[in-house]
């Protein structure tokens, strides 16, 4: 799937835009602020009906205005995202509203890469979570389905264990309720996790090796109670009461990123946690790619700092190769990515520069 062009209307920093894509290598250029970035986060909105960077949608409304309008031509087809404030989002395909916003999503397979990917390492489970979710969203539907079932039941269930503190009253029945749909739901998902992870790793360890440019060993692991759903929340029972909380569940769970057999948070290189990160969101593109037959489009936003220019030109190089498909990035200097370029000759490229809310393709 190939975004041909891209239409900006009301848009963050963006009062109108019009830019025609190439179906390889498309460069922004520009001073950190000019909304390099936001460019990206339209293409992400088309894909995942929701921001990379900002999860209030009447935020990227453009300052003044009443609504925001995205529309991405992929061919024959157009995937649109309309926001008025005061209603709710509406996501289009071929001009026809999505009933559910589940519905489109996995429609338009993406991968983001961001400085924000270090965050998979650093921070806590939950963003680990997050990832796994969405790759995992992206080539199953059912998957996607039973999380937000999951996540419902999950919500009823502590609003119902909140209430039962402050009545002073236990109703075990009630609980037992939503533990049939906790159940029901979190086991599919423990299920899909797993299998996920076993295609998954081997294509991750690849690309790090690639990557780093070494033969280390590197591992994830799925973190987990190795207990029945239903016999964990069923122990956790008396915890859940006094915490007025869900104590057990997926929600839990964890991935363990490990550097031979230590955790590369606390033991792994600034370079190592790096190529780590990086590896991660380039073997979820691949994973896609396997599942679906269909090549997900490549965000890279502001990935070059700290790299030299050789790793530079070698990343470029790879992502333009026929291994990947289209790809969009960001820079803050224009001169490095067109040497780099002028060296690929034979690379499909086109190179924008940003300014103000204002898109120029350079060369033209």
């Amino acid at each position: 799937m190939v975004l041909d062009r891209l239409i900006l209307t009301n848009f963050k920093n963006y009062a109108e835009a019009d830019i025609d894509l190439c179906g390889n290598v498309n460069c922004f250029v520009g001073n950190n602020g000019a909304g390099k970035t936001n460019l990206l986060d339209a293409v992400y909105y088309l894909s995942f009906c929701k921001s990379h960077f900002n999860p209030v949608d009447s935020q990227n409304i453009s300052f003044g205005q009443d609504f925001f309008a995205i529309h991405g031509h992929y061919g024959e087809d157009i995937a649109s995202c309309i926001l008025k404030r005061g209603q709710s989002k509406q996501m289009r395909w071929n001009k026809k509203v999505c009933k559910t916003l589940t519905e489109h999503i996995g429609r338009l397979p993406l991968v983001m890469v961001s400085p924000d990917d270090q965050r998979l390492i650093a921070a806590g489970s939950d963003v680990r979570r997050k990832f796994l979710d969405g790759v995992i969203s992206q080539t199953d539907r059912a998957y996607l389905d039973h999380l937000l079932q999951y996540n419902k039941a999950l919500e009823q269930r502590n609003r119902l264990l909140k209430q039962m503190w402050e009545d002073r009253q236990w109703e075990e029945e009630m609980v037992a309720v939503w533990d049939e749909a906790l159940v029901r739901h979190g086991d599919y998902l423990y299920t899909q996790r797993r299998r996920f992870l076993e295609g998954f790793t081997p294509l991750f360890a690849e690309y790090y090796r690639s990557i780093a440019g070494v033969d280390e060993a590197v591992r994830i692991e799925y973190s987990c109670v190795e207990q029945p759903l239903a016999e964990q929340l069923l122990a956790s029972r008396q915890a859940d009461r006094y915490s007025q909380y869900t104590n057990a569940g997926p929600h839990k769970d964890d991935l363990l990123f490990l550097l031979g057999d230590v955790p590369i948070k606390r033991f792994g290189s600034q370079g190592q946690q790096k190529s780590f990160a990086l590896a991660l969101k380039l073997a979820q593109f691949q994973y896609i790619f396997n599942l679906l037959g269909q090549k997900p489009i490549l965000l890279l936003d502001d990935i070059f700092d700290k790299l030299d220019l050789v790793r530079i030109k070698q990343l470029i190089a790879l992502v333009g190769s026929d291994r990947f498909g289209q790809v969009l990035l960001t820079d803050t200097q224009p001169g490095r990515v067109q040497a780099i370029f002028d060296e690929l000759p034979q690379l499909e490229h086109r190179v924008f520069e940003v300014s103000n809310g204002n898109v120029y393709e350079l060369g033209r």
